[in-house]
């Protein structure tokens, strides 16, 4: 009865059990064991009727036992996994089986498009804004502060000698302010990335990170290097960027290692000798965002980490 419906089977099953105790009552009855109306011949039909029950439970409860497993196989998928699929049962005895896990699968794919496709949308337009307002502090503000330097040392070439030195520690201020204007409109979006690619603003960033944090930086490259689509290129340089981060606030390392390999699947490694952690900390170390772009990217995050053991990050690229 493979791959019959459920309710065939049902049937079938309940038929033969009637047939089977019929036939049973029937011999008993026609043999007279016990002669009397109320003695063993009524007896065999109650034991008659108990193992009919009782095959009945079996059965049955073998028929329902796929489903079963296809709700328990529902209720263990891994949302945040990529390319996730119910498999429920290694056998499945019943058509309406069959066709519920098929359905359920088919579900579970078109799920993960429309959140690959919001999701992209999403970071796309992320992106566009991050552009436009690192765009805003290089054009604008940056000017606007080259200004008033430009006007502070007029001042000061003006200015009695008891003002010089309070306008000169001020023009020093908007310098400064300048610099990190700069800075931080590069890590809105990288020009690096946009003009030259992956791997040198890769190397600009482990070189600016070793400046900024005098923690020994280091990046390496293994195996051909692959042609990665934009938005995975995008993944792997912000992943890195929060990793690094991660290490400067958190990790007390003295030394991190960044590695980008192309030998087989594309795969980004960022590991530090720091105090490393044991607890989730997910909206603290960012790590969820993180694994959400890398699935959008049809990418996987994983982190290892144990107490004074240091910190690895790997995002891995199909």
């Amino acid at each position: 009865m493979k791959s019959r419906s459920l309710l065939v089977q049902v049937l079938s099953v309940n038929l033969l059990l009637v047939a089977g105790t019929t036939l049973v009552a029937g011999i008993a009855l026609n043999h007279h064991i016990g002669g009397a109306l109320g003695g063993p011949p009524m007896l065999v039909l109650g034991l008659a009727l108990v193992a009919t029950l009782l095959g009945n439970w079996l059965l049955l409860h073998r028929r329902f036992v796929p489903l079963d497993r296809l709700i328990s196989g529902m209720e263990q998928i891994d949302l945040s996994a990529p390319d996730k699929q119910l498999v429920a049962c290694d056998r499945i005895d019943s058509s309406e089986a069959h066709r519920l896990e098929a359905a359920i699968n088919r579900m579970l794919a078109r799920l993960e498009a429309s959140r690959r496709e919001a999701g992209r949308a999403a970071v796309q337009a992320q992106e566009r804004e991050r552009r436009r307002i690192a765009q805003d502090l290089h054009d604008e503000v940056n000017q606007a502060l080259t200004a008033v330097s430009l006007r502070l040392q007029a001042s000061i070439e003006h200015a009695p000698e008891d003002l010089r030195r309070e306008l000169t520690e001020t023009k020093r201020l908007a310098g400064q302010a300048m610099e990190e204007l700069l800075a931080l409109a590069r890590q809105l979006r990288p020009a690096v990335l946009d003009d030259l690619g992956l791997l040198p603003a890769l190397k600009t960033q482990v070189r600016d990170f070793a400046d900024q944090t005098g923690i020994q930086a280091a990046f390496n490259v293994r195996g051909a290097v692959a042609e990665l689509a934009p938005e995975q290129q995008l993944v792997v340089y912000r992943v890195t960027q929060e990793s690094l981060s991660n290490v400067a606030q958190h990790s007390g390392a003295a030394r991190v290692e960044v590695e980008l390999s192309f030998d087989g699947a594309t795969c980004l490694k960022i590991a530090d000798d720091g105090c490393g952690f044991t607890e989730r900390r997910e909206g603290g170390l960012g790590l969820s965002g993180m694994r959400e772009r890398a699935l959008l990217a049809g990418g996987h995050l994983s982190i290892f980490s144990s107490r004074d053991q240091g910190t690895r990050v790997e995002l891995t690229l199909a």
